[in-house]
């Protein structure tokens, strides 16, 4: 994985051992439970990338906090008894390579605020362009990244107040483009999930459903 220093990794103590470390060099870290409090939430989002699924869950309009209290469970038995009962950690970790900001060509994720948002009606017109060539998967793609930097950016907004209301329109928007594509592309199972969700969440919204 990459990690860009000073980004403000949801696991800090990983930025502060690999400033500790050389290129090539592997090493083994002990770590106190006041260090590894979210690495529950960290290590799912990492397991579920690896399984080719969302990290960020964002067909769901809760926050990974709000999931985890409502269900009880992060989707992994280890991670939930972890999450129970918090412990030291060892990590082992092997630095790879050190690129400086000039050379690393950064993605959607390790964007700062603002310019996840600038990219947001970039990816949004890179999947129409797509869509309209017939490229249903590409689009998808970058439906989903819009969304995944737009879910990011209403996690640190308050529920259904209006900088929270902005974004949610805009996800509504990319979610309706995105059911196009699966639809093209005979998905019919999923289009249902997702629509059905966005009225259930937002009650005034069936007939701009039924008209897309």
């Amino acid at each position: 994985m990459e990690i860009i220093i000073g980004n403000m990794f949801k696991l800090e103590v990983w930025e502060m051992l690999l400033t500790s470390m050389r290129i090539g060099e592997v090493a083994e870290f002990w770590c106190d439970v006041t260090h590894t409090g979210l690495y529950p939430l960290v290590s799912k989002s990492l397991r579920r990338i690896a399984e080719g699924k969302d990290p960020t869950d964002w067909h769901v309009h809760t926050c990974g906090l709000a999931n985890m209290f409502a269900y009880h469970s992060l989707g992994y038995e280890d991670l939930d008894e972890l999450q129970k009962e918090p412990q030291p950690l060892i990590f082992v970790i092997e630095l790879l390579k050190v690129e400086s900001p000039s050379m690393y060509k950064r993605e959607t994720w390790a964007l700062n605020n603002d310019e996840k948002l600038k990219a947001v009606p970039v990816l949004h017109g890179e999947g129409n362009r797509l869509f309209k060539l017939g490229r249903y998967e590409d689009a998808i793609n970058k439906y989903r990244e819009a969304l995944i930097c737009l879910k990011n950016l209403q996690t640190k907004e308050k529920p259904w107040e209006v900088p929270w209301m902005k974004l949610e329109k805009m996800i509504n928007t990319l979610i309706l483009n995105y059911c196009q594509c699966l639809l093209r592309m005979e998905e019919y199972y999923e289009v249902l999930e997702h629509t059905t969700d966005l009225i259930e969440h937002h009650p005034g919204n069936e007939n701009y459903v039924d008209s897309f």
